[in-house]
């Protein structure tokens, strides 16, 4: 992945991150690694804990952002989760929420325009 693909990239989960911190949310993490998966996205309002994959496009030339998101990664998602939390002794109980979310970022400088889908799969 180039370098201008990964801080585009970034720069949506930032603002998807900045977006939870807005609605109550602390964010546990960012781009956590569990093995060889990736979650995106982990955040917690009280028992409830969202897992969020954001996808981060210039444009919808080839589709929404969230339409990229096919059930291999639902699968990828749900596992790497079900590890992540098995690793923590210290969450207690919480109900698992998965989100999306869509960002377009159509140029450099632009605001980033969200899409939120909360519940997603």
């Amino acid at each position: 992945m180039s370098s201008k693909r990964r801080a585009l990239g970034a720069r949506g989960e930032e603002a998807v991150a900045a977006l939870l911190e807005g609605r109550g949310f602390v964010v546990l993490g960012q781009n956590v690694r569990v093995g060889r998966l990736e979650l995106d996205l982990i955040a917690r309002r009280g028992d409830l804990l969202v897992v969020c994959e954001v996808r981060t496009r210039r444009s919808e030339a080839f589709g929404h952002p969230v339409e990229t998101i096919g059930p291999e990664k639902v699968a990828r998602v749900r596992r790497a989760t079900a590890q992540w939390i098995a690793e923590r002794e210290d969450l207690g109980r919480v109900q698992i929420r998965f989100d999306a979310a869509g960002v377009l970022i159509p140029h450099e400088g632009a605001e980033p325009q969200i899409d939120y889908y909360a519940d997603a799969f």
